[in-house]
């Protein structure tokens, strides 16, 4: 009897300690009800040093003892779920930035997350896995594109901060949802920070910004993103005032979690620790840059080096104490995604695989594809006449090239519109359009035809620009010698030389050139040659049905540029000078192509009346900006109003100016708008230098309100007090 009385005092004890037998139910972290840092708690104190190490690894591999099975943190959503066979292919996002539409970025992204969380479910049930199968992704980027060069740049939402940032936020919250427990997804800005360019030396190029663009440019979208709660901010592979992004303490330690509290978890970029001792050479091992990244604050590694963290635990570089702080951000996303709890709790657990590339979301591909359209130039031939239009001819090395379409960080669909299909199914039974490529991409020494082709036809549409294949992330661009860069923003000179050739050869026939690409573009021949240009971007799966809806003027092109086209490299500083002076609108002082902002319609808009609510105002304030605008020409159309800040006699450097307010409006032909938009007085702040901290100078500022920053159509004054 005695024996049985000691058994059952003890059975507890040994169910507790034999974790193999007990129930999934009877784990307190599995527990939906108890609170969440209860949870987080619990299951840290379960697992061993090996196990933490291994779940701070991308591909954290299932905890077999606790129930845990495998999970892959690396996704990616840039414009559509990529990498992961069907899914519906937005505009790339250098196309979306130039919607200048954040209402729509947030729709698009709130179907990439329902899309992701199908997708998830569907892999989930058959127990896949693997990369691209999970629900944190690694988007957006919100890095400035700083110079054209950079191949990464149509990744980017331009070169302006406030523009990124709105667009940042608004996809970040379309992303995660609007569930008070759950994340539709996860989000993730990148990279943190001050990168972009050049590719083939990002693993070890030290970024010396002057602290003001630090701090004015380079840091703005990402507390934006932080403010938004974005679920987890991805450290860059350079170096930053010479420590590694993600190795360094001021950054993701003083900046990110001290000054911006931000509450979510890092990761780094992709065997960025291994450049620690590899290229940046600041540590001699791997044990060491692994005590590094995790005493810098890196959650996640998204590479090997983590598995060495027991190592560096038993060499005394790093205690378990910080592994085990490190590791709870971690594991809080996990459980917010819902990852350990039933599926009957999570509302996005029932999202129908059917949804994936379905009509409606398709039909908002094709909206995204339609408004980021920019026209160029008009000379009158635009738009198109069906009715009268006999024969059309296509050509060139992007009307069937569905890499044209989808730049890079993409999905791919069963339904890519190229532009020859979409030009094809526009036009009626009795119009003939007939295609040749007429040039390759890129030759040093090309081989033109479909001249006489062209001759014969009363309109020639020339496909030209870039593809992934001249443009891209380090490696991805196997055109090119410069790692995805261009060391020269003009076009391939073997496009240029057939458009002259087509100019020679059609007289004064009409020439449209529809240029694609995710970055700006110097063609100041091809304006010459040309009766009209537009820059089509990479435009998602329906692009070539959107490109043939603008044609033929079905949609009023609406697109606004969210980068300067400069006339040529030599307008530019050296390509790694991180300092903002001479580049992007607010810094360039000289004569660009095109100006930021900038994007022709088929319609006249005039604008009149602009008057804030408060002329005088604190660096604090929000106040209202109204302004009257009329569509007075012959065609319904959007107008994107840009509003920018200049600081009148300034006492400290400031930029030339910057965009502070923006708004599309849908008008009319005669129609009159009051149009009302929000104006936040501290996006005029500096940094000032000495007092560590932002601040808006006193005295009187311009409001500029126009149709590009070049493009001003009305000025109205404040003072800032």
């Amino acid at each position: 009897m005695l024996h049985v009385t000691l058994l059952l005092i003890l059975f507890p004890f040994f169910v507790g300690w034999w974790h193999p037998t007990e129930k999934p139910s009877e784990y307190e972290f599995k527990d939906p009800a108890l609170p969440l840092d209860v949870r987080i708690n619990d299951l840290i104190s379960r697992l061993t040093l090996e196990q933490k190490a291994s779940m701070m690894l991308y591909n954290s591999p299932a905890i077999d003892n606790l129930g845990i099975p495998a999970y892959n943190w690396w996704n990616e959503c840039l414009h559509g779920v990529a990498r992961a066979g069907k899914a519906t292919v937005f505009p790339q996002a250098i196309g979306l930035a130039a919607t200048f539409d954040d209402s729509l970025i947030y729709r698009v992204a709130a179907v990439i997350s329902s899309e992701a969380r199908a997708k998830f479910n569907v892999a989930a049930a058959k127990n896949n896995r693997a990369q691209y199968a999970g629900l944190s992704f690694w988007a957006p980027n919100i890095n400035i594109f700083r110079d054209p060069r950079w191949g990464r740049g149509q990744e980017t939402y331009g070169e302006d901060p406030f523009l990124t940032s709105r667009l940042g936020v608004a996809f970040v919250r379309g992303l995660q949802g609007e569930d008070p427990k759950y994340l539709k997804a996860a989000a993730c800005a990148k990279h943190f920070a001050v990168h972009s360019g050049p590719e083939n030396i990002r693993h070890k190029f030290n970024a010396l910004p002057e602290e003001r663009d630090f701090r004015e440019t380079y840091l703005l979208a990402f507390k934006s993103l932080v403010d938004a709660k974005v679920e987890a901010v991805m450290c860059a592979y350079n170096r930053l005032y010479d420590l590694p992004c993600c190795g360094s303490p001021y950054l993701l330690y003083d900046i990110l979690r001290k000054e911006w509290s931000f509450k979510g978890h890092i990761v780094s970029d992709c065997w960025a620790p291994d450049d620690f001792f590899k290229t940046h050479k600041v540590v001699k091992t791997e044990v060491e840059a692994a005590a590094m990244a995790a005493n810098a604050g890196v959650n996640l590694n998204c590479g090997y080096t983590y598995k060495v963290l027991p190592d560096a635990v038993k060499q005394g570089l790093v205690t378990e104490n910080t592994i085990d702080s490190i590791l709870r951000p971690l594991l809080r996303t996990r459980f917010r995604l819902g990852l350990f709890d039933p599926d009957s709790l999570n509302p996005y657990s029932a999202i129908d695989p059917a949804i994936v590339d379905c009509d409606k979301h398709r039909q908002l591909a094709y909206e995204a594809a339609a408004k980021s359209i920019v026209l160029l130039k008009n000379n009158g031939i635009l738009p198109l006449r069906g009715d009268t239009l006999k024969k059309i001819y296509v050509t060139g090395p992007t009307a069937t090239d569905v890499f044209a379409l989808v730049g890079n960080y993409n999905g791919w669909s069963g339904n890519m519109v190229t532009f020859l299909e979409g030009i094809t199914q526009r036009v009626d039974a009795g119009t003939i359009v007939d295609y040749l490529q007429g040039c390759r991409l890129y030759a040093k020494k090309d081989h033109y035809y479909g001249f006489w082709e062209a001759r014969m036809a009363d309109v020639t549409i020339a496909f030209m620009g870039l593809t992934r294949m001249l443009e891209g992330e380090e490696g991805e661009a196997i055109m090119t010698r410069t790692g995805g860069d261009r060391p020269d923003i003009a076009l391939p000179e073997n496009q240029v030389e057939f458009i002259r050739q087509m100019r020679d050869k059609i007289k004064d026939k009409p020439l449209i050139v529809v240029l694609t690409g995710g970055s700006a573009v110097a063609i100041p021949e091809i304006l010459q040659l040309a009766d009209a240009v537009l820059m089509a971007w990479y435009p998602g799966e329906e692009g070539g049905t959107a490109l043939a809806d603008v044609l033929f003027g079905d949609v009023n092109p609406s697109g606004r540029l969210p980068v300067t086209f400069y006339r040529s490299v030599k307008d530019l500083p050296p390509f790694d000078d991180y300092r903002m002076q001479g580049r992007t609108y607010r810094y360039f002082i000289g004569k660009p192509e095109f100006e930021f902002g900038f994007g022709l319609s088929y319609t006249t808009f005039d604008y009149k009346n602009a008057n804030t609510d408060r002329t005088e105002v604190t660096g604090n304030d929000f106040i209202n900006l109204n302004v009257i605008l009329s569509n007075s020409g012959k065609y319904d159309g959007e107008e994107v109003i840009q509003v920018y800040g200049k600081k009148i006699d300034p006492v400290f450097f400031r930029p030339v100016k910057t965009l502070i307010g923006f708004q599309r409006v849908n008008i009319r032909k005669g129609e009159i708008k009051e149009v009302v938009i929000p104006l936040d007085i501290s996006k005029l702040s500096y940094w000032d230098v000495e007092a560590q901290q932002y601040a808006v100078e006193p005295g009187k500022y311009e409001v500029q309100i126009g149709a590009s920053s070049a493009d001003i159509r009305l000025r109205t004054e404040i003072n800032i007090r």
